[in-house]
């Protein structure tokens, strides 16, 4: 993983996020046609959303206590998202969603590479992977009281871990100054075996003396937006 660059920005940052829906257990108990219409509707104000915001869909039911969808939206500014949200929560589905976690970040050119890595392509990538891992990241003040130096070094170890790993995809974004955290990490893979051993393996480089928080984690199952409103009930 890497952080933000004191470099001039080459590309104008693009906003993401990543945000989590509890459904209310009343949603389950309405009439089949009712919820039949109130899932439609909430999939027309995500087709209005495009193409100023592209979205993903990811079931997270049985997976998080207080999360049953969450959705990856990305878009050149925060302002698309906001309104699109707004009309998403009056929608007949809309209207039973609680937002439960709201992660969100800007892409930066990282201080470490002088070019993005295999796994860091995953925001341009067409197609989705069957899972995704997100959580929001945290580095100790340590760990920004050392040289750039120091800490290059460390990031090298850090980074020749993860090129064993070029099947998994990653999303790194930059929260600092805009949210509680630093940074919003985020994994694509078709394995998560092969994710976790990435994360074990990445727990026994340096660098994890300087992590300070990397949690909540959500884990999501990519679908369809149909089939994901579908398994809410």
């Amino acid at each position: 993983m890497s952080e933000v660059s004191t470099e001039p920005i080459a590309a104008k940052s693009r906003f993401v996020q990543y945000i989590a829906f509890k459904i209310d257990p009343l949603w389950r108990r309405l009439p089949r046609n009712v919820r039949e219409t109130g899932r439609g509707e909430f999939a027309e104000a995500i087709a209005v959303m495009e193409p100023d915001v592209s979205t993903a869909a990811y079931s997270t039911l049985g997976l998080k206590t207080n999360a049953d969808l969450m959705l990856w939206w990305k878009s050149g500014s925060a302002e698309p998202v906001q309104e699109g949200l707004g009309a998403l929560l009056q929608t007949g589905l809309g209207q039973y969603c609680e937002p439960t976690y709201t992660l969100f970040g800007l892409t930066r050119p990282s201080v470490y590479t002088k070019t993005r890595t295999n796994q860091e392509q995953a925001i341009n990538e067409p197609d989705r992977l069957k899972y995704l891992v997100v959580y929001p990241f945290s580095k100790t003040i340590e760990w920004y009281l050392m040289s750039q130096e120091a800490r290059q070094g460390l990031m090298n170890e850090h980074m020749r871990v993860g090129r064993a790993y070029l099947d998994v995809r990653q999303v790194l974004l930059y929260t600092t100054g805009l949210d509680d955290q630093e940074f919003i990490v985020a994994y694509e893979t078709d394995s998560l075996e092969r994710h976790q051993q990435l994360v074990i393996d990445l727990r026994s480089t340096e660098a994890r003396r300087y992590t300070l928080r990397d949690t909540p984690i959500i884990t999501g199952i990519y679908r369809p937006l149909e089939r994901a409103l579908e398994l809410l009930g």
